[in-house]
């Protein structure tokens, strides 16, 4: 097997990333997910060390102190994400390419840090009332926590130069043709 590769969805919250990065990780058996750890809550739906590693601010500055993140970010006040240098030897030991899902500032970091074993797509929509809309239709964040994300929309989309891929999700089975051509092609080459 060549060397594993990483591929890094990012975007602002409601974009769709986590459905494009669902149904690519459905099509490739040579991929697995990174599983990110976090300070805040876990959502109703999400369990700790499938969907995040759920950490203590505490337990998560430690790591930071102990050099375990590849890159890390306060994405809110308190609220910490960060990417285990764990998470990229698990994978990449088991013979397989990695598929990250991350806020935009960690996804251009990461997309820094591994350079040429990396393609970085950035998932966009059309308007803000469409993540708005999204964000609400999903019922798992409060009028406050949602009104958080929107107010970051514009200073996340002056990051999406730093990414390799930009993919509209304007129509969602456009966008997971999109998404699924560009994985495809960068796993799949020779470089």
């Amino acid at each position: 097997m060549k060397p594993g590769k990483a591929v890094i969805f990012s975007a602002p919250s409601g974009s769709g990333k986590s459905t494009i990065v669902k149904h690519i990780l459905a099509k490739r058996a040579d991929l697995q997910f990174s599983i990110s750890a976090t300070t805040r809550q876990p959502r109703s739906t999400e369990i700790s060390g499938k969907d995040y590693h759920f950490l203590s601010e505490q337990d998560f500055l430690d790591k930071v102190d102990q050099g375990a993140f590849l890159e890390y970010e306060e994405v809110y006040p308190g609220i910490y994400y960060g990417t285990l240098q764990s998470e990229l030897d698990r994978i990449w030991n088991a013979s397989n390419h990695v598929i990250f899902d991350l806020d935009v500032k960690g996804g251009a970091k990461l997309n820094e840090i591994l350079k040429t074993r990396v393609l970085a797509i950035y998932i966009k929509v059309e308007d803000i009332s469409i993540l708005k809309a999204r964000l609400l239709a999903r019922g798992t964040e409060n009028q406050e926590q949602i009104t958080s994300r929107l107010l970051k929309v514009a200073e996340e989309s002056t990051f999406e130069t730093k990414f390799d891929v930009s993919i509209l999700n304007h129509d969602l089975n456009m966008a997971l043709e999109s998404a699924e051509g560009a994985v495809n092609h960068f796993l799949d080459s020779n470089t």
